[in-house]
Formats: structure tokens, sequence, C-alpha cells
């Protein structure tokens, strides 16, 4: 190749690179300059978003497919703080709770600080004190003292602390926020890790420190602004800056649920003036039927405790915002009513405004969860408990086709007869067909977070009163009590299981005397008469005491021999653990905790006793009381010899051996009398079981206690032949156990006893509730006593409205009620200022006792039972009432009539307006 030709070849490429460049050139000038403003445009109103879609929870449905539980759409504002201005942040979060308070929206505000007219305050502190004051709690008392008080009020004899805190956790009235791990309060652990999230500086501890801090420093909200509207722009600025951590800046943070039309187009019309700011559809769960089932299907709420956020939040991945089951059905089967979240890319325009969908990831509903009850089966059972309630409180009359009768006793209305509960299940299968308590509440208001002022109407009136009503409180599950007369069929079965013929006579003395005591029956206690010679149907028809007091010790007192067959305490124990009264039923509700563990026994007894005595020493015993050589300032040396004197009740030794003991531990002469007298006859001649105990334990009385839930179990064994079918109220629940058949001597025995539950209701106690009732039903009444004064809502106005009654002048009581409250700081008694009152009162006038000053509070009534199964030929349900002061076994009567009216489908009327007896499960 010559010169000419590589020179040629060299210019030809220089040329053709040349006119690319050229090209190039010419292209990006067009599109720089002459479709500049176009591309420009387009560019800056084109954003691609990824967003996320929230998965519609799964939904409740009862037996039949009705719906319970479900989801409707709502609107919901997010902010994307990727997509925001810093410098407008603050312009934003006020604009937007402008909106929200002038359309009533609630907004998310977990902004812990409250502005009070003298400061703030921390939410977090707040509650601590609202939660001390509701249970008497000292304020000064740290986590770990309240724990201990706690074990020393309730008498729980436990030194575990895990074994402490189920034990409390287990009573109904109480909650623990107490971490046993770290010994402080749970709200002291939030506030902690809020500290930490808003790296708020560690020399701030006031509420209105770290509010002037949060305003001027960290979110830099402008002089002008009042407080309230700058607390209302770090409710937002919170949401943002706690949600989510930095590396997932992008997800959009929500700041409000369920807002109003009104609001979603003032948003929508400023979307310009609020950039990052989204409107979404996302549904929110609805219960169409508000408080119908509520405590069976729970309610919804926010991650809140510390257990919740490492199981939910770190465990599970779910967002801070979201919200999760927390009591019922809803907290159960939380995984499976949650689905999956789905998420879509997409582009949208400068104002928000969708362009187009580049990717979508459908969202997967939750799993449908199927119950046993029937929607409109449980709203009738509901709704006759309420109307019988407030027939009783009035001392109506309740009249239905099935029967006219006065619920009104010689005493008057029942008042106070404001609270109830009735369990309906199916004998064969264990399924619960409705579980009804009165007072309810509207799971609705849980939905997106409550409000104060809704949660302030499910709380009770009298939080001193634990009877009072509560409507979040599932008696059905949590309350356990005496069950009365309903346990002496059990009692019956053992003793007629054991060799007892049901014709067997025992004549009815009125009273039996042990030592010094005196069981009286109930006739003979009312009005000194007896029921003469009676065998096992009529003694459960009439309710006879004497006659099971007898057949429990296998001893005819009537006859004064014994009766031909052995039974004992043990053998009515083994009966009770048979019929599950000790256990779980098995029902698919983890929250609340169900009750159990009723049955009483020798061993818990004297437990029991032990954990008493204990108690009470250590209020009554000082080193005061101890010689001063052998305590000399060491508390050890009380703590052993409490211990012994505790110990000492196994033995229960004569009282002259308890005054040596009492001596030797070294407790001075002056005090050793009263010291030997209290343990002897207070404690140890209580402690060990007696024939009184087996005497109080045939009726239902003395320790047992029992849910509705555990008595219904019971009364299904009865009718079904003694199967134990697991209680259950979800369909074909797959952690649902075969019924087992309990090992009876001859299961025959129950037909006797349903024998004596019929004639219960044709001629015993509750005939006139059925004598108009056209279904053959066994049932059994029962009473429960509840002994004790209600407290009222103020100690301190109840005891200055009677301080003439106590002939004592308010100012001196006023002056001593300071005196002692400023001279007993270190003592918790005292910072109550009613107890200290009392006490106050007792020094003017020692001649005044506790009891006398609780004379003008009014006495609680009894619990009413009314308990069994229809139709009595062929079972198919049974059914417990529970009444919390009814007074009287009977008032259930008629909830019980009306329920299996209800079922039988007698209320359910034909084409000639006669009434259908057809079973309310197969119309």
């Amino acid at each position: 190749m010559n010169l000419k030709e590589t020179k040629t070849r060299f210019l030809l490429m220089t040329a053709m690179i040349l006119l690319f460049f050229l090209i190039i050139i010419f292209r990006l000038a067009s599109l720089m300059i002459a479709e500049g403003e176009t591309h420009r445009e387009y560019a800056e109103n084109r954003i691609v978003k990824s967003l996320p879609i929230s998965a519609p929870r799964g939904e409740i449905r009862d037996r039949y497919g009705r719906l319970l539980a479900g989801n409707r759409p709502s609107f919901s504002v997010e902010i994307s703080k990727n997509e925001m201005i810093d410098d407008r942040i603050n312009e934003i979060s006020a604009e937007l709770t402008r909106i929200f308070n002038s359309n009533n929206d609630q907004y998310i505000d977990d902004f812990p600080i409250i502005m009070m007219e003298h400061g703030h305050i921390f939410e977090f502190d707040q509650k601590i004190e609202q939660w001390k004051e509701d249970y008497d709690i000292p304020s000064r008392y740290n986590a770990k003292e309240t724990f201990d008080l706690l074990r020393i009020r309730y008498e729980i004899d436990e030194s575990d602390p895990v074994e402490v805190q189920q034990r409390l956790l287990a009573i109904p009235e109480l909650t623990v926020p107490i971490s046993i791990r770290t010994w402080k309060f749970t709200e002291e652990m939030r506030k902690e890790q809020w500290f930490d999230q808003m790296r708020i500086p560690d020399e701030l501890e006031s509420a209105s420190e770290v509010f002037e801090w949060l305003r001027d420093e960290k979110f830099l909200i402008p002089k002008n602004y009042s407080d309230q509207r700058a607390r209302d722009i770090m409710a937002i600025r919170e949401q943002i800056e706690t949600q989510l951590p930095g590396f997932m800046q992008y997800q959009p943070i929500k700041v409000a649920q369920d807002i109003s039309s009104a609001s979603v187009s003032l948003i929508e019309e400023m979307s310009y003036e609020l950039p990052g700011v989204n409107i979404v559809v996302e549904p929110v769960r609805t219960y169409p039927n508000n408080s119908v089932a509520a405590h069976i299907l729970g309610n919804l709420g926010k991650i809140s405790d510390q257990s919740e956020i490492e199981y939910y939040i770190n465990e599970k991945g779910y967002l801070p915002s979201d919200i999760i089951g927390k009591t019922g059905i809803e907290h159960k089967f939380e995984s499976k009513l949650k689905g999956k979240d789905g998420s879509q890319r997409v582009m949208v325009d400068s104002r928000g405004r969708l362009v187009r969908v580049l990717e979508k990831e459908e969202a997967i509903p939750g799993d449908t969860i199927q119950l046993t009850i029937d929607m409109e089966f449980q709203k009738r059972v509901e709704e006759i408990l309420e109307d019988v309630l407030q027939t009783i409180q009035t001392g109506g009359t309740y009249q239905t086709p099935w029967g006219t009768n006065d619920l009104v006793s010689r005493q008057g209305p029942r008042k106070n007869a404001t609270s109830g509960s009735v369990v309906v299940t199916d004998v064969k299968t264990g399924e619960i067909l409705a579980m009804a308590n009165y007072p309810a509440y509207d799971p609705n208001l849980f939905v997106t977070g409550i409000s104060n002022d809704d949660w302030e109407k499910v709380m009770p009136e009298n939080p001193r009163d634990p009877l009072a009503p509560r409507p979040l409180l599932n008696i059905a599950m949590s309350t356990a009590v005496q069950p009365g007369s309903t346990y002496k069929m059990l009692t019956g079965l053992a003793a007629i299981d054991n060799g007892l013929s049901p014709g067997y006579q025992i004549l009815d003395r009125g009273y039996i005397q042990v030592g010094e005591h005196s069981f009286g029956n109930w006739l003979w206690n009312q009005s000194r008469q007896t029921m003469g010679y009676q065998n096992l149907y009529e003694a459960i028809a009439d309710s006879n005491n004497y006659y099971f007091y007898s057949i429990a010790n296998a001893y005819d007192y009537s006859r004064n021999r014994p009766l031909p067959y052995n039974m004992d305490v043990e053998t009515l124990i083994d009966y009770a653990h048979m019929f599950g009264l000790n256990d779980a039923t098995g029902i698919e509700i983890d929250r609340p905790r169900e009750q159990r563990g009723g049955v009483p026994n020798p061993e818990s007894k004297l437990r029991m006793t032990k954990a008493v005595l204990r108690n009470h020493l250590n209020r009554l015993l000082t080193e005061e009381d101890f010689e001063s050589e052998l305590v000399d300032g060491n508390s050890e040396t009380i703590s052993e010899a409490i211990e012994f004197l505790v110990d000492l009740a196994e033995e229960n030794p004569p009282r002259y051996e308890v005054y040596q003991y009492v001596r030797e531990v070294g407790i001075k002469e002056s005090r050793a009398n009263a010291i030997t007298d209290l343990v002897k006859y207070s404690y140890y001649n209580q402690a060990n079981w007696s024939i009184a105990d087996t005497m109080n334990f045939s009726i239902g009385q003395g320790s047992h206690a029992y849910t509705p839930l555990q008595m219904t179990n019971y009364m299904a064994m009865l009718a079904n032949g003694g199967i134990r079918n697991p209680l259950t109220v979800v369909k074909n629940s797959s952690s649902q156990e075969e019924g087992k058949v309990i090992p009876l001597n001859n299961s025959d025995n129950l037909f006797h006893i349903h024998r004596g539950m019929y004639e219960a209701t044709v001629s015993g106690g509750a005939r006139r509730y059925f004598q108009d009732f056209p279904i053959k039903v066994a049932a059994k009444t029962g009473t429960a006593q509840r002994e004790g004064k209600i407290p009222p809502i103020d100690e301190v106005e109840y005891l200055l409205e009677n301080l003439r009654r106590f002939n004592v002048d308010e100012s001196s009581v006023i002056e001593e009620t300071e005196r002692l409250m400023d001279e007993n700081r270190d003592q918790h008694q005292y910072q109550d200022k009613g107890y200290a009152m009392r006490m106050a009162i007792r020094n003017l006038n020692p001649s005044l006792t506790n009891r006398d000053l609780d004379e003008y509070k009014e006495d609680y009534d009894n619990f009413s039972w009314f308990t069994g199964f229809a139709p009595y030929e062929d079972p198919e349900i049974a059914i417990s009432v529970l009444i919390f002061q009814g007074g009287a076994g009977g008032y259930g009567a008629p909830v019980f009539r009306e329920v299996v009216a209800e079922y039988m489908g007698l209320n359910a009327e034909n084409e000639n307006d006669n009434h259908m007896l057809n079973s309310f499960m197969t119309r």
C-alpha cells in the first residue's frame, strides 16, 4: 500500500468520525435546546415510587358463613420522607395536622409529651402513676418494691419471680406492667428506648426540657408557632424519626388512618403544596355487628409493650405502625389473619397522580377463620342476658310466651346485678354455640387506635370495686367463683358411683354439729324447718345441704352410723378433676388467660394458710418485738424466726408449746402471748383439712373457684354420658382433640343425676320458671357466697360523710390524717389518704374497729348460678349462667329458659302464627 492510499483512507476515517460526532452534537443540541423544556418537564413530573399494598386481614365468620369481622376500604395518609423538601417538613406537618383537626380526624399521635396547664409531663410517667393510683401503690415505689408488694397483697407463696408473675397475671382484675428481667416498669423501658431513638442528650430529664430541646434544636420549629401547634408538628415528625431505620427511608410512613372524605379532598387540592404526602386506599378492620361476640373476636391495637416489639417487629418483620390482634381470636390467629403485604412500582407525576404501573406484586389476604358460634343465636343470647339483668336491677317482671316471673326479692331490687355471662355448648362435640358477657364493648373502637374518650367509656366507673361492670372483662373465661349448689350433682355422682343407692333416704334433722361448727341445711337456717326423709333425686331437687354433708363423709348423721361405701375428700377431688374443673377447657383463646386450678385440696389449703400467715407476720413483726441481743439490726434473724413459726402450721402443736417456740425465736415476753394466740387460733387450727372443710367442699362452698366455661363443660359431661370434649370455638380446629370417656365405675349412674336435675325444674326450687315451658330440661340453681363491703369510689369522701356517726370532729380528723401521712412516709399504707384517715379516726376514737368504719358501706350480694342441659331426654346443649350479685340462683333461670327456647326454635313462627318446635341448629 503506497503513501497516497494510506492518506486517502486516513482522511476518510477522519471524515466518518467527524460526521459521527456532528450527529451526536446535533442530537444533543436538539434534546437540550429544541426539546429541552419538554424533556425537563417530563423528568420533573415523572417519579418512580415503590408503594406497599396492605393485605386485607383474614375474615372471621360464624358457623354458617355469616361475617363477624371483615374489612372495608378506607383512606390513609402516608409521607415519603425521601420525597419531602427538608426545609418544608415543619410547614407540611403543620398543614396536615390543621386539616385533620378541622375535620375531626384522628391522626397517629404517639408523641409521649403531654401538655399540661402548668408545664409538660411524659406520658410514660403518667401511665405509671395512674397505674399505681388505680392499685393503691405508693408513688415512690420502684418496680421491684411494687412487685414484692403485689406478691404480699395477693398472698402468693412463691419465691421465684417467674412463678409469682404467672400467678399475678392469672388475676383477672390485675395488670402487672413490670419486667422481671430488668426490674423496671415497662413504661420505663419504653421511655429509655424513645430517648435513644430521638437521640436526646443524657443531661435532659424533665419533659419540659426535652420538649424545648426537640422544638428548638432537633426539629427547628419556628418561634412564632404556639406550643400546641409545635406539639402537633412533633407528633408527625416523631413518626418519621422513629418508624423506620435510615436505610429504609424510602418506605412511606403512615401518619393517619381512616380519614374523612373532606380531609382527602383538601389534601388532594393542596398536593402541590404537600410534596411527599400521598393518599392511599387500604383495608381497615370492621365488625358489622358491633359488640356481638366481642369477647370471642377480641380487639386490635398497636404494637406497644416490649414483648410485642421483640416478637412482631424483631422476629416477624412487622412494621412499627402495624396493627395486631390483642385479645380473643384476633390475637390467637394473628399469623393466619395477617396475610402477606404486596407492593407495586409506579410512575407518578409531580402531584402524586398515577401515570403508569410498572410492576406489581399482589397482596395475599389472610386466611378466613370460621367459628362454631351462630351469629344470630349469639346475638339473641346477649339480648336475653341484658334484658334479664335490667329486670333484676329494677325488681320488675320478666315476661315472655314461656313464663312470667317477678324478679324481685324480699330485700328489694338487686341494683348491683350489673354483670353476667352465659355459655352454651354442644354436648356431643364441645363446640361453643354462644359465649355472651355483659357488659360488652364495640371492637370497632380499637381498629385504628382507641381515643382517650372511648377508653374511659370501657373502664369501670369504680376501679376500687372488683365486681364493678367492666366491658373489657371476658367473664366466661376470667371470672372463677364458687359453684354453690350446682356442684352437688358431682358430690352425688361420686357417692352413687362408689356404692350408695340413689334411693337411700337420709332424714334431714336441720343441722349437723361438728366440734364448734354447726352446718345447717338452708331451710333450717332460713326458717328452722326440715325436709324430712330424702333420697338423691329429692336432695338434688330441693338442694338439701344435710343430705350432701352426709354422703360426702360417707356417714348418715341422722342415724349416727356410717354409710355402706367408702368416700373421703380425696374421692371428691378425683371426681372434680375427672370432670375438668381443675383444667383449662381447650378454648382457642390465649388472651385473656383462662382461669383454672380451682379445685381445693388439703395441700393447697395448708400452703395458702402458711402464705397468709407469713405475710401477716412480715407486716406485724419488727425489731422492737424481739430481744435486742438476738436481733441487733439483723433482719435475717427476723426472717428465720417468721419462717420457723410458719412451718409449725403443719404440726399444729398445743398452745403451751407454741408459746415456748415463740419465746425461743426471740420474741419479747410482752408480745409473746399475743403472737401465740394469733398463730395458734387464727392460723394453725385452720391450716389442716378437716371434716368441716369436706362439708363445705360437698356443697360447692369454701375454696372452689370455677369459670362459666368450666361449669358448662362439666354440665356437658353430665349430659353426654361422661365424654370429656375439649371446648372449641373454631370450626374444624386442627388443635381440637378427641373426646375422652371419663373413668366412671358405672356411666349409667349419670342418669340418676339427670333425674334429680329434672326434678329440680318440675318440683324443686326452679319449678316456677318452667311450669309453662314445653321442653323438658335438667338444671340446678346455685348461690355462691360473696362476703364483704363494696368499696366506695372515694374512701375519703365516704369517711368524711360519716364522721358524725364515728363521733369525731372533721378538723381533728384532717389534722391527724396529715400528721400520720407526714410521720409515716416510709410506710406505703400511709401514702393512701383513705388508709391514713381511717387510722386517724381510730386514734381519735379508740373504741372503733375497722368493721365499725365499714358499717355504712353497701354489702356485696351473692353470685347467682343456673346450670343444666336440654332437652332432658336427649341432651343437645349445656348451658351455664352466672350473674354477679344476683343474690339467688333462681334469677339465672329465665336466661336459661329463653336460651333453650331460642335454640329449640320456639320463637320462630310458622305460617299459621303457631310456634315451631324445630331445633335451632338444623333450621
